[in-house]
């Protein structure tokens, strides 16, 4: 009867040894795992796969300065026209100056922020629109006036994400015969980087006004019982040069 009280307390040990060889190795796995980034979208869409989302962005323009030049060159006078231009047409608020701080620079900052001022103003900037803050450049040869503002941004991606093999493969993803991942993801994001006001991708614009001057001439046209087109003549009297002849 002793010996098998013995071998049971014998089984009973290895039983215990192997809960605990198991453990351990699960244990040991546990910390060898690192998770998958999971890809859970199987749509044929690739709009589903890769949509265009829209964010807050920014638009920036740099006003380079001289050391011995005050005032903004024909260039930057043009580019700071049509930086107001746009603020009009896609801010969504108001614009930052950021304008460089330093002894050797103070002159041509101060002069080229008047005259940014002035062309913001008389592009109909209100003066409460506009926010000016220094900033200490990184090297002084390089500093400029930087302006920005916040505008509706779209963007799509990234792109360039494998997550399953393309070729023969005992994935369920290959066997399914479903587009591959990045397929679609480039033309997404270029359509993201293209579209003129990234919220015409969320509703429709508003209808706008019709041209009166054209409406009025071919409604009295119609009147009158004549032809409301428009006539175009000379198009045909065109010669080809004889250069080369």
């Amino acid at each position: 009867m002793a010996n098998s009280r013995s071998a049971s307390v014998r089984r009973r040990s290895h039983a215990a040894l192997r809960v605990v060889a198991v453990a351990g190795l699960a244990a040991m796995l546990a910390g060898c795992y690192s998770p998958r980034e999971e890809f859970t979208s199987s749509s044929q869409d690739y709009q589903s796969r890769h949509p265009i989302t829209l964010k807050d962005g920014a638009h920036t323009v740099e006003v380079f300065l001289g050391r011995n030049r005050g005032g903004l060159s024909p260039a930057q006078r043009a580019d700071v026209l049509a930086f107001a231009q746009s603020w009009r047409r896609e801010a969504t608020s108001g614009i930052v100056i950021d304008v460089p701080r330093g002894s050797a620079i103070k002159p041509a900052a101060e002069d080229s922020l008047r005259e940014i001022h002035s062309i913001l103003n008389a592009s109909g900037v209100p003066g409460n629109g506009v926010r000016v803050r220094a900033y200490e450049p990184a090297d002084y040869a390089l500093a400029s006036i930087k302006i920005s503002y916040s505008k509706l941004a779209a963007e799509a991606g990234p792109c360039g994400r494998w997550p399953y093999d393309l070729g023969p493969s005992a994935d369920s993803q290959f066997l399914s015969n479903k587009p591959y991942w990045n397929l679609g993801c480039a033309s997404q994001r270029n359509l993201a980087a293209m579209v003129d006001n990234p919220a015409d991708l969320v509703q429709p614009r508003g209808d706008a006004p019709a041209y009166q001057a054209r409406r009025s001439v071919a409604i009295e046209h119609y009147r009158k019982g004549e032809n409301p087109g428009g006539l175009y003549t000379g198009y045909d009297t065109g010669k080809i040069s004889d250069l080369g002849k």
